[in-house]
Order: C-alpha cells, then structure tokens, then sequence
C-alpha cells in the first residue's frame, strides 16, 4: 500500500441481505512491464500534454502547487506534482449506507456490485415495448436493487423524464433513491446549483442539519473530464461544491476507444488513466485528502460503424486491465462492465454480461458499475433484467471467492467413513455444515430436472424474474425513511414521487 486512508474505514461488513463483497485480483490482463509502461505513458501524457479548459477558479491554484500553463492554454502537471497528490489521496473510501450496516469499504481489494448510467427509456414487461424512463421507474428500480442480495450499491441506472426541470429531476432522483434502498446509493446533478438542495433534502431525511456530512450515504458522481483530455468546467465546479458539503466524490473519465480516446487499447487506457490522475490532482487541489472513487470507463467502438460496443470482449478486457491499473497505484476506484448491447435479456445480452462482468471482478475491480439492470448499451433499464442479473452476479462473485482449502476439507477421515458407510455425502455431517457457506444458490435460476420443470408448466425466466419484480412491489415502502423525515422533505420540496405503502 503506497499509503493510509484518510476516511474512516472502520470495518464494514455489509448487513444479511447483502453478500459480503469477495477479494479479487487473480486475473492480471497486464503484465508488470506493460502495466508500467501505460501507468508511465498516462503521467507522460499530463507532463507534456495537459489538461485543456481548465476552469479559471482552478487554474491559479492548480499553478500554485507545480503545474505549468503552455502558449496554447493546457495546462501540464509534472510527475511530482501528480504523484504528492495521489500519495495524500485515501487509498480506501468508507461509503455508509442509509442504514450503517449496509455501508461499504472501497478500496482494499473487496469487490462490489452496482448499478449506474442514465437511461433514458424503460423496458415494459408486459407488452414488450420500450418507453420514456419515469420516476416512477427508477424507484422501482432502486427498490428492487435494495431487495438483491448481490448488488451492493445503487447510483441512478435512468432518467425521470417525467420531470420538467432539471432542478426537479436532481431533487426527485436523490429522493426517489433514498426513499427506495438503505444500501449507499450516487446521484448526479445538473448544475453546482443543485448541490446545496439535494444535501438539504439528505439532512432532513437523516433527521437534521448537519447530518448527512457525518453519514454521506450518497455519492457525488460527476464527469470531471470531456475526453480527450479536457476538463469539464462544469463538473470541476460540481465537485467543488460537493465537496464543501461533505460530499464523496466519484469522478469519472468514459472515453470511447476509437473515437475519443485512442483505437489500441493500451493507448486508450493510458489516456484514460491520466484523466483520472488530472481528476485526482483537481481534488486535491480542492481539499487535500478528500474521499473520493475514481471511475475509469474504457468504452470501445465497433470500428466499422463508431457505435459504442459494451459487451465486446475488448471493452471486457479493458475494463479488466482498468482495474488491474488503479489496483497498482491504489487507487479506489470502479470500472464499467455488464454492458450489452441487446436489447432484450437474451442469450446475447447474458454472455456480454458475463464475461464483462466476470472479467472484472476477477481482475479485482473495487466497484463494477453499470453491471446490472440495463439493455441496449445502457440506453434501456429493466427491474426484471436487474433480478436475473442479480442472480448471475451471484455466480460470479462466488467464483472470485475461489477455492477454500483448509485442513479440515482435505480430511481422510471424512472420505474413509463415507466410503466405508452409506457411500455418498449428501447426509454427511461435512455437507450439512458447508450447504450455506460453501455454496451459493440462485433466486430464480431453474435447477430443476427436464421433467419437473415440464409438470411446473415450463416456467420461462423472463416470467419469474416479472413476478418477482411484483412482489418487491407490492411490498411496498422498504421502511428505513421515517414517515416524519419523509414529511419535512415534502413539505420543503416539490417531491412528485408517490411511495407505495
């Protein structure tokens, strides 16, 4: 480890609806001279290419500690500069939930599940069809996330486009997804304006001023940097606010390999690391030591069309060496994965998924992002999509885990008295112990045989996962909002949301 927290990271362990989040990073797509070569390449770039757009506000501050503005106006930041800057940022970030014991530890080799994007339509079950995203969606689908045991957190997956300003929508999306999970949730906002409102509506649902900056249970998730290399100034200004108000910050770099960012994957991801170390550099320049997850998207296009491709094996691959690079700086961080471009849950979009998704985790990424719930390459959400990939998820982080070898699984004894007595070990004393820990089981995944699926009517998987959505409906308010912190947050704001009860 280069360094130590500068966030509290007592240990969290998450509550029992949630599976306790796996080490990774067996998987290294990298080896140790090409990972040096881009990390070197990426500091390169910010030592004599620079940043452009740097926002005025930043520019004489980020002067003052080393960087240098050239004739054309970016500004380039030395090796030393960038490196004081990431020795002071935290190298783990603890993210609390609504409730404390769904809070999270990022950063230290743990893998977490999340949601995220911003689509823009909805994905009905029962006709089929696609339509304009609600806010009445996207609170479905963050009460179904807060109902999947292997989903960790919820940044917005969709876009309110029932909402007709953008201050209704920043306020509605914050309230829609605190009032759906207690699992640590992400919002993002339109202007720097909007900051000050949302906190406002998190203190009073926490129970009074001043509370959400002791219990951040939701992320500032902010596009700092337009690739190629380009500050957002509008961003910039949004993490300045946020960060005066307690917020955690997740930046974020989404360069396109092939369009915005470099068509070889090294070269895209050198870019892409250096914008996340340009992001580093903007928060430290802000408040030293701040908590703050860097999200690093290497998208890829399909070269003969420039479309972005998310369930490619080289955008699996990518996000993979992502981690493996943010992993070697230490860096908390999430990369992208569970991207498919179908759009429906086929066989297509459960492949892409997969190996995307496994890629990632394997690599040990702190946080796989837009991994669930989303279809036609993050432009479609679906809570049914969402179930079944809760489930595959599962799976997947189950084989991160690996293979626990302890004395006791090694023991002759067990094999001899099994061998020797009744001759299998479904009743063994062993098996019972281990039917829990051991092993991992689906929530609508079919096991059963060709026969008995048969006689059950040959339920398909499309089917259990909608009324499985129904029931998480149907149950209603999760509970964790106070009727009372949820008044005072209507009486102060306009909130379009009707919670079912």
């Amino acid at each position: 480890m280069r360094r130590g927290s500068r966030n509290d990271t007592s240990s969290r362990v998450p509550s029992s609806r949630t599976s306790e989040p796996p080490a990774g990073g067996a998987l290294t797509p990298l080896t140790p001279t090409q990972r040096d070569d881009i990390v070197d390449h990426a500091f390169n770039i910010l030592e004599t290419i620079g940043m452009a757009g740097t926002p005025a506000p930043f520019l004489d501050r980020l002067i003052e500690v080393g960087a240098s503005q050239r004739d054309d106006g970016r500004l380039t930041m030395p090796r030393p500069m960038v490196e004081a800057a990431l020795e002071r940022s935290p190298s783990s970030v603890s993210l609390p939930g609504f409730v404390e014991d769904d809070g999270l530890t990022i950063g230290g080799g743990a893998v977490h599940i999340g949601t995220g994007g911003a689509a823009v339509q909805s994905l009905d079950a029962t006709t089929g069809r696609y339509r304009d995203s609600t806010l009445q969606d996207l609170w479905v689908m963050m009460r179904v996330l807060d109902e999947s045991p292997h989903v960790h957190y919820g940044l917005r997956p969709l876009v309110a486009r029932d909402m007709e300003s953008s201050l209704d929508l920043d306020i509605n999306t914050a309230f829609a997804a605190t009032a759906a999970t207690s699992k640590p949730t992400g919002v993002s906002f339109a202007t720097a304006e909007h900051v000050d409102p949302v906190v406002d509506l998190f203190d009073l649902a926490l129970g009074g001023e001043g509370a959400f900056s002791r219990q951040p249970f939701s992320m500032a998730v902010v596009v700092h940097v337009v690739p190629p290399l380009r500050f957002a100034s509008e961003g910039c200004d949004i993490i300045a606010r946020a960060i005066d108000r307690g917020m955690i910050i997740q930046t974020c770099s989404a360069g396109q390999a092939g369009a915005t960012s470099p068509a070889s994957l090294a070269g895209a991801l050198a870019q892409g690391l250096a914008e996340i170390l340009a992001g580093i550099v903007l928060v430290d320049s802000i408040r030293p030591g701040h908590p703050c997850i860097h999200a690093f998207m290497p998208f890829v296009s399909d070269l003969r069309s420039g479309a972005m491709t998310g369930g490619s094996g080289e955008a699996a691959i990518s996000s993979a060496a992502a981690a493996q690079l943010l992993r070697s700086l230490d860096i908390p961080h999430a990369v992208s994965a569970g991207i498919t471009d179908s759009k429906v849950q086929d066989n297509q979009a459960g492949y892409e998924k997969g190996y995307t998704v496994a890629l990632a985790a394997h690599a040990g990424a702190d946080m796989v992002q837009l991994s669930v719930g989303m279809l036609g390459s993050i432009m479609v959400a679906s809570p049914e999509s969402l179930v079944i990939d809760d489930d595959m998820c599962g799976a997947i982080l189950r084989s991160v885990r690996g293979v626990d070898v302890r004395p006791e699984y090694l023991d002759l004894a067990v094999t001899e008295s099994v061998v020797t007595g009744d001759g299998h070990f479904l009743g063994h004393e062993q098996t019972l112990q281990l039917l829990r820990s051991e092993y991992v089981y689906p929530t609508i995944g079919d096991r059963a045989s060709v026969a008995e699926w048969v006689d059950a009517g040959s339920p398909e998987l499309w089917a259990q996962a909608s009324a499985r959505v129904q029931e998480i409906v149907e149950a209603g308010n999760p509970g964790h909002l106070p009727e009372a912190h949820e008044r005072a947050i209507r009486e102060r704001f306009d909130i379009h949301l009707e919670v079912p009860r």
